[in-house]
């Protein structure tokens, strides 16, 4: 290999770690979550034929919001990530991205993604999408480093995905959409207060103020993960009770709900990393397979 050949064969190279650095930057497991949530919002918010294009370009615009507004957060969170063992190895932190770099392709893609939903599904959802953004970005994300409130922050725009989905299948919102809205933010709950308890010293060493780490009993944290795992348990029902879906859902969503109780429920009598880690993989069970329930079951 000639010298000008070695040089263009790791020009090739930097360019796909850049581009592979940029694409990590957006969470694509996150962004795939927020999709799913947001296509069931619009499926159980139907009340005919689904319209594909429209379906289409609302994916599109949701990832590309998304995608840039996660990738914002990390370009925000850069400093607090370098002084976490689980983070530290991100691409800011570790400098193979420079911070300016992270902030020009973040803007990029989160104003892109809101244009693209504003011209092609609605003015409507394009507010939505951008309250999720304006939230994470303005609120939760200071919030972390001064209260532990910032979970139930943090928690209102994880659960607007589906309420942007609804949106786009009705323009227009309805008890429906709210209840969408209260599923996603209860489970948000002890799902995040898991992660917390778990990262306990990780989060304390970067001077996030998460419950678990101001909590030093441990008391405040595990009542409310039982007190969310309760009230998701509740919330879950009312799809079948409003006539959003049917028996299948409402008995399926009760086995679920009552089996994470219980689960939250061995975490509070009995605390330790192992609860925590079984709260954890059960809510990461849990949304998928109660949100197919009802997609399955919508009537």
């Amino acid at each position: 290999m000639t010298p000008t050949e070695a040089i263009v064969v790791a020009q090739a190279r930097d360019r796909r770690r850049v581009v592979a650095d940029l694409i990590t930057l957006t969470k694509p497991r996150v962004v795939l979550m927020i999709l799913v949530t947001t296509v069931v919002g619009y499926y159980v918010g139907l009340a005919g034929a689904p319209d594909y294009a429209r379906l289409v370009h609302l994916l599109v615009g949701t990832l590309l919001a998304a995608g840039g507004t996660l990738a914002l957060n990390q370009y925000w969170e850069r400093d607090v990530d370098a002084r976490m063992e689980r983070t530290r190895v991100r691409p800011l932190p570790e400098g193979r991205l420079a911070p300016l770099e992270a902030l020009l392709f973040g803007t990029a893609v989160t104003v892109a993604g809101l244009v693209y939903l504003g011209a092609f599904v609605s003015p409507l959802v394009m507010l939505v999408t951008a309250a999720t953004t304006g939230l994470y970005l303005f609120a939760y994300t200071p919030l972390k480093l001064r209260t532990p409130l910032c979970t139930i922050v943090g928690a209102v725009p994880g659960a607007l995905p589906p309420v942007a989905g609804w949106v786009a299948s009705r323009e227009a919102f309805g008890i429906g959409a709210w209840v969408l809205f209260g599923i996603l933010f209860l489970w948000q709950l002890p799902h995040t207060l898991a992660i917390a308890r778990l990262y306990r010293d990780d989060y304390a060493r970067a001077g996030v103020r998460l419950l678990p780490v101001v909590d030093a009993e441990g008391t405040s944290t595990e009542r409310q993960i039982v007190t969310g795992c309760l009230a998701l348990l509740a919330v879950s029902l009312l799809p079948t009770l409003i006539g959003l879906a049917g028996p299948i859902y409402f008995v399926g969503a009760f086995l679920l709900g009552t089996a994470f109780v219980v689960l939250g429920t061995r975490q509070a009598l009995t605390p330790s990393a192992a609860s925590a880690r079984r709260v954890l993989f059960a809510s990461l069970l849990y949304l998928p397979v109660l949100l197919a329930l009802l997609a399955f079951d919508k009537v």
